[in-house]
């Protein structure tokens, strides 16, 4: 019986040490595979998301960016944060012709994503990275009772200098700005009562709370637990943040998830003002590799 081999991968995002941040699942050459098997390969490594580089012609490359699919277990997205930021950070560790460069580009569903580096000192874990996200879409403001009730808190666990509102810059969010720590510890998601508070395609709940200073402190429901890192979110949340005058044009945040699964994680934010709009939202970290191995198919 014939069989196919396919090298994998497995990095560490947004972790300032081992074992920490959001882990990702890598296959450095999906020549070969169909969507079907990307996704169920996707549900094998059982981990938030999965990405397949599909590797191409070398000017369309170097026109586009790298070609990139993004699985979680469930479905394919157009985008996701620590996907793209730890694909990348791949690459630049692994490429024959992209291996330490100062930028490479991703070739998304949602388009061309740039990812620029820092030249690490010898005694780093991994490698610093920072995406430059899409220019965000600002859309509807829920009902702020309604998700609170959803999130088992009550409307004075929320900011109420910062209303709720669904952000994208490739995947929406409607960010949840909450009025202390506590709060965000107690968050408890009811599923259904979210779905009637943020109907359609309106996105997760980003929930954030300042913890001092230029810190912030953030939590992201999903399948039944926490998002160690949400790195798609973390763009919509600065985006909005500055958008509300919460933080400065050019400010640099960070933004601290994952406590509460045991999975620490730094994400270093930045938004730009330009008249009326938001431009240059950057979202970077650190990216380390953990696991490498290979799979065989029929």
């Amino acid at each position: 019986m014939g069989s196919r081999t396919y090298e994998w991968a497995q990095v560490d995002v947004f972790a300032e040490g081992p074992l920490q941040g959001n882990m990702l699942a890598i296959f450095p050459d999906a020549r070969g595979l169909s969507d079907a098997e990307m996704q169920q390969l996707a549900r094998e490594t059982n981990l938030s998301e999965t990405t397949f580089i599909l590797p191409g012609d070398p000017a369309e490359q170097r026109e586009r960016g790298v070609r990139v699919r993004i699985f979680t277990v469930d479905e394919e997205f157009p985008f996701a944060g620590h996907p793209t930021l730890g694909t990348a950070a791949w690459l630049w560790a692994n490429h024959s012709a992209l291996r330490g460069a100062d930028e490479i580009r991703l070739h998304l569903n949602v388009g061309t994503i740039p990812v620029r580096f820092q030249t690490p000192s010898h005694n780093e874990h991994g490698v610093f990275g920072e995406m430059r996200q899409r220019k965000p879409d600002f859309g509807m403001e829920p009902d702020a009772a309604a998700l609170a009730r959803a999130c088992g808190l009550q409307v004075a666990d929320l900011d109420t200098a910062l209303p709720p509102q669904v952000v994208s810059t490739g995947l929406p969010f409607c960010i949840l700005p909450l009025a202390s720590l506590d709060a965000l510890a107690r968050l408890r998601l009811d599923a259904n009562a979210m779905a009637e508070a943020l109907p359609g395609p309106h996105g997760r709940v980003y929930a954030l709370a300042r913890q001092s200073g230029d810190t912030w402190r953030a939590r992201m429901p999903f399948n039944g637990s926490d998002d160690p890192a949400t790195g798609s979110a973390a763009g919509c949340a600065i985006s909005y943040l500055v958008h509300r005058g919460a933080v400065q044009s050019e400010e640099k945040v960070v933004i601290s998830q994952g406590i509460e699964v045991h999975r620490p994680s730094c994400l270093h934010v930045r938004a730009s003002r330009s008249g009326d709009g938001l431009t240059d939202v950057f979202v970077g970290g650190r990216t380390i590799p953990v696991a490498a191995g290979r799979f065989t198919l029929p």
